[in-house]
């Protein structure tokens, strides 16, 4: 920690140099964060899996995904990583003040921003957290080795050969492992993409951003003890996010620029330095290039072959991160079932039907509202941004119509971070007339719906603070808000049969009787609603958990099955 600002110093994560096991059920391909969220998922679960990493490190000043969301959240806590990630701040936290639109960052505010208040905790599911990357990663590469699960960097896939029994993965150089099953969590050039022979479909980019890391020396005198460390900058030479990384490095955005063109380091550094707003010596740690475009693979499964992250997909920034987390959920339970017997193979196709039309419509609402940004940019250097020195009426009139500007395109995001709901799956037991009658998805609004499909409503359970997801757990889990003893005792009876892990949740409280209604509701490891009613379907339990799991849909052909190597 620095001793003047509560700061964590920038690290470098390391991999652990070892060697991975000849054979295990699941072989992850990407030590990033999903990769190792998956891990931590599928452990949790009891399948063995194994991490492997062509790189032996990560760096921070790379600094990608760095906010996250309530339903990321959701996701740490129920790994049991939250307050782990809590303590893993890499700059002050007082510096965490939401996200400030200004001119700089010692400049003026175009939107009044509202700090919250000190004083009450909010209620469940609203808490969202800002780290970068690499203090994920350290989290989850703690957690895996406390648990004996392996991670190895240093070992690249070089060739996949499938088989009715499972993949065998060479690693350079040459070593082999024998696994059931292959995620590809290994980005957006993933190499388990390319050998499993999956295309992407997408829009292709028009021009081109730079992601800047940015080191500096003390600038507590001319930005106080305090900063704030989230900000969208809009001036003449700067736009887009100035994030703090570390108490010395900072996230700033460049450009755009033409997808030929190559800024030299000294106008990078000048972009940098409008997006502060004083002089001040800086270090340019990275650059990264980025695309406002969407690139979404064709399939999320290929036989034993599965992706998720950013090989799955990669759209303009903006949640990428978190829907690589929401595939790790939606994929675990999944896989889980399969290797341990409880569900067939054909159970895995649903995470292809589910993730990949819920990522389409992130990505296309994402493009959206990308286009819109820079249509407002152009707007804003048309109406020209003052300089932050100039206090004049008219520059305070061009502010605050540069601020009137802004708030027109500003549209929420509840139905992003919450709406996840699959109404295209073949594993879900929809509700007669349910899809016919359900409001279309929008990007702005999110309101409870326990209706199958939906992410199942959260929310407190006790005065101690229990949410409902603390108490379903990782398994399937039956909210019980019926009389009728005989329905809840038919249903676990048939879970305790197949060896389900199972958890039985009375709501009493009228506040969940209002989000739930009557009856009962099926939940799935992955907090989706699969089933509700007040009376079995003919056929009864047996039924009900045949479709949840997949049971009587068609598997995957053998000749689908696929053997590469990377030099192909």
């Amino acid at each position: 920690m620095t001793a003047e600002t509560g700061g964590r110093d920038v690290h470098t994560v390391r991999f652990p140099d070892a060697e991975p096991p000849e054979q295990v059920d699941v072989l992850i391909a990407g030590a990033g964060p999903v990769g190792l969220a998956a891990a931590i998922e599928l452990h949790a679960r009891g399948v063995r899996v194994a991490v492997v990493d062509q790189a032996r490190e990560a760096t921070l000043v790379r600094a990608g995904a760095m906010g996250h969301t309530p339903r990321v959240v959701e996701h740490f806590r129920r790994w049991g990583v939250l307050q782990a990630i809590r303590a893993e701040w890499t700059f002050p936290p007082e510096w965490n003040q939401g996200i400030r639109l200004v001119t700089s960052l010692t400049g003026h505010e175009l939107v009044p921003h509202q700090r919250p208040s000190f004083g009450g905790a909010g209620r469940a599911g609203e808490e969202a957290l800002r780290r970068p990357q690499s203090a994920l990663q350290q989290v989850f590469l703690r957690h895996l080795a406390r648990h004996g699960v392996p991670v190895a960097g240093g070992h690249r896939v070089t060739e996949l050969s499938q088989h009715n029994e499972g993949v065998d993965v060479v690693l350079a150089p040459g070593r082999i492992v024998r696994a059931r099953y292959v995620l590809g969590a290994d980005g957006g050039r993933s190499t388990v993409r390319r050998l499993a022979g999956i295309e992407r479909e997408g829009e292709h980019a028009r021009e081109k951003r730079l992601r800047l890391v940015v080191r500096t020396g003390d600038i507590s005198d001319r930005a106080g003890p305090a900063p704030s460390g989230t900000n969208l900058v809009f001036n003449q030479r700067a736009d887009g996010f100035l994030a703090a990384i570390s108490s010395r490095e900072w996230r700033v955005y460049a450009g755009p620029y033409p997808l030929d063109y190559e800024p030299s380091e000294a106008e990078l550094l000048d972009t940098a330095r409008a997006a502060f707003g004083f002089d001040l010596e800086l270090e340019l740690a990275s650059a990264t290039t980025f695309y406002h475009a969407t690139r979404i693979a064709e399939t999320f499964r290929a036989g034993r072959v599965l992706l998720a992250g950013d090989a799955a997909h990669v759209r303009t920034p903006g949640g990428n991160l978190g829907e690589g987390f929401g595939d790790v959920a939606n994929l675990g339970w999944k896989l889980a079932a399969v290797l341990q017997g409880s569900a067939p193979e054909a159970l895995l196709d649903s995470y292809d039907q589910e993730r990949r039309r819920h990522n389409w419509r992130i990505a296309d609402f994402a493009l959206a509202r990308s286009r819109r940004n820079q249509a407002a940019l152009a707007d804003i250097r048309r109406i020209g941004v003052p300089d932050d020195a100039d206090v004049s009426a008219e520059a305070q009139r061009r502010r605050a119509a540069i601020g009137a500007r802004l708030v027109r395109d500003r549209v929420g995001a509840d139905g992003v971070t919450f709406d996840e709901r699959y109404d295209d799956s073949a594993v879900i037991w929809y509700e007669d007339g349910q899809l016919d009658a359900e409001p279309p998805w929008r990007a702005d609004v999110y309101q409870d719906d326990p209706r199958p499909g939906h992410r199942a409503p959260n929310g407190v359970l006790d005065p101690h603070g229990t949410t409902l997801y603390d108490r379903i757990g990782n398994g399937f889990a039956l909210l019980v808000l019926s009389p009728d003893r005989a329905l809840e005792r038919e249903l676990a009876a048939e879970a305790a049969v197949r060896g389900l892990p199972f958890t039985l949740v009375h709501l009493t409280d009228p506040r969940a009787r209002e989000v739930y209604g009557e009856g009962i509701v099926l939940v799935r490891p992955d907090q989706h609603v699969a089933w509700r009613g007040g009376v079995l379907p003919a056929g009864g339990a047996a039924a009900v958990f045949e479709r949840v799991l997949g049971a009587g849909l068609p598997a995957e052909p053998a000749d689908e099955l696929v053997s590469a190597s990377a030099g192909e």
